[in-house]
């Protein structure tokens, strides 16, 4: 059996808000103009920190997760990736522990290294402590400490110093031209005004050890077939069928891997944009509208007449639709956003959408359909208020408690559930067929 192996560390912190995107993304760059080939992962369900990983790297970032991408999947994205590059980096997701499973456990089930980001703005000696701690909750590889926020080199000394028989694997200054941020996460780097010198002057304020980091061991995995790309004859697929799949800054949350599964059951993808008001290509069978921020364009989309037309056009003549969280914000009768202004959206579902400061939910979650279980997460800040009732509902992975809803009108099928469709292509395919189930 191929054993392909690379350089592999999976990034973690504390908490969230170390700086494991920043680190990340900063070392990837750094090492791609060193004339490394590298590759990221991102622990768990994400969309956004994906889309800045790749600019830093230059390929596309998958996500991995023992439950919703699954061991055996998550080990050949690894695996595939060993065959052809350097390094690989895996950004953890929140603290090193949290989560289940958690970023320690995905460290485990691969024996792949972690390398903590330490905040150290406030702190010096203490640094060393948490690294311990980290290492031996557990317990973990901890391969070694990249501090962050280092004020100076003084500063930077007594972080060393510190670390004992851990090391110190490199620091990052403080930024002056940060990722910024937004409610959902950062803001999607297309909207980040010069955002390659950023991610270059990131990758240059990154003192890396190199000797030590030379010195970390390769990680090696098993290389099977990718069960996720195993489409069942019998099971139900999309061959000859053609899905529009709306793209742009307001429907930008996509993961790769369920572009990849659409392709694999036989789809042909077309990709058009309602804030660019461009309607619904002709050729579509069915339409995916997947998540973003409809809310930070709700003025556009109010006045996108074509692609509105076009979308009552397909839903008046049953065309299969799929809305996720912001694709099912953008046709309900309208939006309240957090300043309080009301926009009318699509009309396709009744009720509206108001925005809210407060979390309304976050976790992984599973749809059983009658084609089995299909996996995903929830990630929001709006609540839907509609006299529609939900035909069925999501359950939450951790407690098994009632998730998300799942609202059909006509063959509109609309939720805050965000699907990862690789776990379930069957359940997929039937999603964008006339025949929902």
């Amino acid at each position: 059996m191929v054993r392909p192996s690379a350089k592999v560390v999976l990034i973690s912190a504390i908490a969230s808000g170390q700086g494991k995107t920043t680190t990340t993304a900063a070392l990837a760059r750094k090492l791609v103009k060193l004339g490394k080939t590298v590759r990221v992962f991102k622990t768990g369900p994400d969309f956004i920190d994906p889309m800045m990983l790749e600019r830093a790297c230059g390929s596309p970032v998958h996500s991995l997760d023992l439950w919703m991408v699954g061991q055996a999947d998550s080990e050949g994205m690894l695996a595939r990736a060993a065959l052809d590059t350097d390094v690989i980096l895996i950004e953890g997701v929140m603290g090193l522990y949290d989560g289940n499973p958690s970023s320690a456990d995905l460290a485990r089930a691969f024996g792949v290294p972690v390398v903590a980001v330490l905040d150290a703005s406030a702190m010096a000696q203490t640094v060393g402590a948490l690294a311990m701690g980290l290492r031996d909750f557990g317990p973990v590889h901890l391969a070694g400490v990249i501090a962050n926020r280092i004020a100076s080199e003084g500063h930077a000394k007594m972080v060393a110093a510190a670390m004992r028989d851990i090391p110190l694997l490199g620091s990052l200054r403080r930024q002056e031209a940060a990722l910024p941020e937004r409610h959902l996460g950062l803001v999607l780097p297309q909207e980040v005004d010069h955002i390659e010198a950023i991610l270059d002057a990131m990758a240059d304020s990154l003192e890396l050890d190199m000797p030590a980091w030379d010195a970390l061991p390769d990680t090696s995995f098993e290389l099977r077939e990718h069960a996720s790309q195993h489409i069942s004859q019998s099971a139900a697929n999309l061959a000859g069928k053609t899905i529009a799949i709306a793209r742009d800054a307001a429907f930008a949350f996509i993961y790769p891997a369920n572009i990849e599964c659409l392709i694999g059951l036989g789809a042909e993808l077309i990709f058009f944009s309602p804030l660019a008001d461009e309607a619904i290509p002709p050729q579509a069978d069915a339409l995916y509208l997947p998540g973003g921020y409809p809310e930070l364009h709700a003025k556009t989309l109010t006045q996108a007449s074509n692609w509105l037309a076009s979308l009552h056009a397909a839903h008046t003549q049953g065309m299969p639709v799929l809305a996720e969280c912001g694709g099912m914000m953008a046709i309900t009768e309208g939006l309240v956003d957090k300043q309080g202004q009301s926009w009318p959206m699509a009309g396709i579902l009744p009720g509206k959408v108001i925005m809210q400061e407060r979390l309304a939910a976050l976790g992984a979650q599973a749809w059983n359909t009658s084609q089995g279980e299909l996996r995903g997460h929830t990630f929001h800040y709006s609540r839907f208020e509609t006299i529609l009732t939900a035909s069925s509902h999501t359950i939450k992975h951790t407690t098994q408690q009632q998730g998300e809803a799942i609202y059909r009108v006509g063959n509109v099928c609309a939720s805050y559930f965000h699907a990862y469709f690789a776990s379930n292509p069957a359940a997929t395919a039937a999603l964008f067929l006339r025949n929902l189930t």
